[in-house]
């Protein structure tokens, strides 16, 4: 391969990741990179091929499409595009303004539910229609709250459209978890080797039309594609399939947090057909390496977490560098140069008001430390670097970089994206911001641990804090202790009551199906989080089936969980989730169909005060939890 002096580094957030605001991982590298003076740019192809789906000729495209179906194949949501074809192409172009907060007095007419067509999607707004026959949404929105109501009925017009190209041009498409099955967890490349040399649809040609203007635009020698979830491989590949066909000479690599849990012990060498690198772990020293390498400063046995193929067609993993990685200190600024912050669909799912921060405004993503400070859960992939590795920043040069994000964006608020961000550093960021007088809006994830007093979630208040989510997981001592969670019920009480006297929203994430749970226990857990909810402690909550990894302590040490693990199935590409045995026999799947049921009523504050077992189809015995358990915590 030949030397490159001084290459230009693109960058890339492939579909899908998520629309409201960039995923921040581009952000972080080009802002590193540009600190060590290479030229380094970036681009978000997620974000403008939902754009380019969702325009007048995009919608052209799909018609195209939908017309060439025989009316038998035609789902509810396609016939009811068909009916209402020219209302969408009437409204379309209006609607992505209005989310993308360029014509704000579009929601005067989308509230008057006479503006937009409505297919299938909103007859998720019938389980809101009052006894009287009046308002659905005055519950949630009241009288006044016209904008989100408007929102909330364009994100449910933009998901009728979205199950339309689902259903008449790729049975893969998703918003966020696009093609997903085709990568997570999958030992083979076959599948993702089939659907790649499978002609292109609709969807697979405009992303190679826009990665087409994209080279053309930036002109790259590198490209680096970040690939955080299953849920963005197809496209991440597709777009290097692109690439490798208008110029073989431009190095594409691979990495991010999908590559970094899953390909740890790859050995399929077809990905090289599309890739040139992969590498694990942190970014910052394995790019410097890589960069040296092609200038031909170094030999290839010292790159650093690397992956490639050799000459014989088998993958090698180099690791010869010896360098340590950058300190957090030193990694620099994120930077949103060259991402198309204005452009950006403030979506609005879910009414709850803290659940909606997750797709409801363009945040700048920030962490405040690499790694995990307590890394000792045993559900969590703790043995890999992105928890294991704990390095915090200063107060000083995390605020330094908060002002100089809102200098180039304009844009002030920040979720702190921490795996569990420490009480110790947002005490002295929280100091820091107060004391110089920036004024910010900020939300992060952290641990329900006692550090968290009325006191410290008062100044994380006064600081800007206006939500925090935390695990609680399964609300069971017993499992909270063998999870090695470090906190139990009462505590979580207490906590999560002082964020919310402190006036900071509080969501929770919750757990099933963990090792040796028992029916008796995930009624107990529910009862648990129906006093949490009723007395105010959360706003929030998720309910997720517990997974094991092969990272993670029960997956090293499964006798110490009580279970017993399936062999691997044989092959070369991803491995991350494992099957298991558990000898309680209990049928989790269909306890999460119950407890996430209870879960959204309770996020509406609905069945607050009836007996928990009300939300399960089959007879589950009674709680053993005190009434009054969490309100007697509070009060201790």
């Amino acid at each position: 391969m030949s030397t490159m002096a001084t290459p230009r580094v693109l960058s890339l957030i492939p579909p899908m990741t998520q629309l409201n605001t960039p995923y921040p991982s581009t952000a972080y590298l080009t802002g590193f990179l540009r600190s060590r003076g290479i030229d380094a740019v970036q681009d978000d192809l997620a974000l403008k091929l939902v754009l380019a789906l969702f325009s007048r000729d995009g919608l052209v495209a799909i018609k195209a499409v939908v017309d060439a179906l025989p009316p038998s194949r035609h789902s509810e949501p396609v016939a009811s595009f068909v009916a209402q074809h020219d209302r969408y192409a009437a409204t379309l172009a209006p609607v992505i303004a209005f989310l993308q907060g360029q014509d704000s007095t579009l929601a005067s007419r989308i509230v008057t539910r006479r503006f937009l067509p409505e297919g299938p999607r909103f007859a998720s707004l019938d389980v809101y229609v009052d006894d009287d026959g009046g308002d659905p949404l005055a519950w949630a929105f009241g009288a006044l709250g016209i904008h989100d109501r408007a929102r909330h009925l364009a994100t449910l017009y933009l998901n009728d459209l979205a199950d339309v190209l689902r259903d008449a041009v790729d049975s893969r498409f998703e918003f966020v978890r696009y093609a997903e099955k085709l990568a997570a967890s999958q030992p083979s490349f076959d599948g993702l080797a089939a659907a790649l040399a499978a002609p292109r649809n609709l969807v697979d040609d405009t992303l190679h039309q826009l990665t087409l203007v994209t080279l053309e635009q930036h002109r790259p020698q590198v490209v680096l594609l970040s690939v955080p979830f299953p849920g963005a491989v197809y496209a991440a590949l597709r777009i290097a399939q692109t690439i490798k066909a208008q110029d073989a000479g431009i190095v594409v690599v691979l990495g991010g947090g999908y590559v970094n849990t899953e390909l740890r012990q790859l050995a399929e060498p077809r990905l090289f057909d599309f890739v040139d690198y992969v590498t694990l772990d942190a970014g910052e020293r394995p790019l410097l390496a890589l960069l040296d390498h092609l200038a031909g400063g170094r030999g290839v046995d010292r790159l650093c977490r690397t992956f490639r193929r050799d000459e014989a067609g088998t993958v090698r993993y180099e690791n010869g560098s010896g360098e340590p990685d950058i300190a957090f200190n030193e990694v620099g600024t994120p930077t949103w140069d060259g991402l198309p912050i204005r452009r950006y669909l403030s979506l609005l799912d879910m009414l709850n008001p803290m659940h909606r921060l997750w797709s409801d405004g363009r945040w700048n993503k920030l962490t405040v430390a690499h790694g995990c400070y307590w890394k000792q859960c045993s559900f969590c992939d703790i043995s890999l670097d992105y928890i294991s590795r704990y390095d915090a920043a200063s107060a000083t040069v995390l605020v330094d970089r908060i002002e100089a994000i809102i200098a180039e964006t304009g844009q002030t608020g920040f979720h702190f994206v921490d795996e569990a961000a420490p009480p110790k550093v947002l005490k002295a960021l929280a100091q820091e911001l107060i004391r110089r007088g920036v004024s910010i809006s900020w939300w992060g994830n952290i641990r329900f641990e006692k550090s968290f007093n009325p006191a410290l979630c008062q100044l994380l208040a006064d600081s800007g804090c206006i939500a925090i989510s935390g695990g609680l997981e399964v609300a069971s001592d017993r499992l909270l202790a063998l999870m090695k969670k470090g906190v139990s019920v009462a505590q979580v009480a207490r906590v999560t009551q002082a964020f919310s006297e402190a006036g900071i929203l509080v969501h929770a994430y919750l757990m099933y199906g963990f090792p040796t749970q028992t029916v008796q226990d995930t009624v107990d857990a529910l009862e648990y989080v129906r006093q949490l909810f009723e007395e105010g402690c959360l706003q929030s909550g998720y309910f997720h089936r517990f997974t094991c990894t092969v990272h993670s302590p029960v997956g090293l040490d499964p006798a110490s969980y009580g279970v017993t693990l399936d062999p691997l199935p044989h092959g070369g590409f991803a491995r991350n989730d494992i099957n298991f045995t558990d000898p309680t026999g209990v049928d989790h799947d269909a306890l999460g169909v119950s407890l996430n049921k209870a879960l959204y009523n309770y996020m509406h504050g609905i069945g607050l005060d009836t007996d928990v077992r009300r939300w399960f189809l089959d007879t589950v015995p009674k709680t053993r939890v005190p009434k009054r358990f969490v309100a007697q915590a509070l009060s201790s």
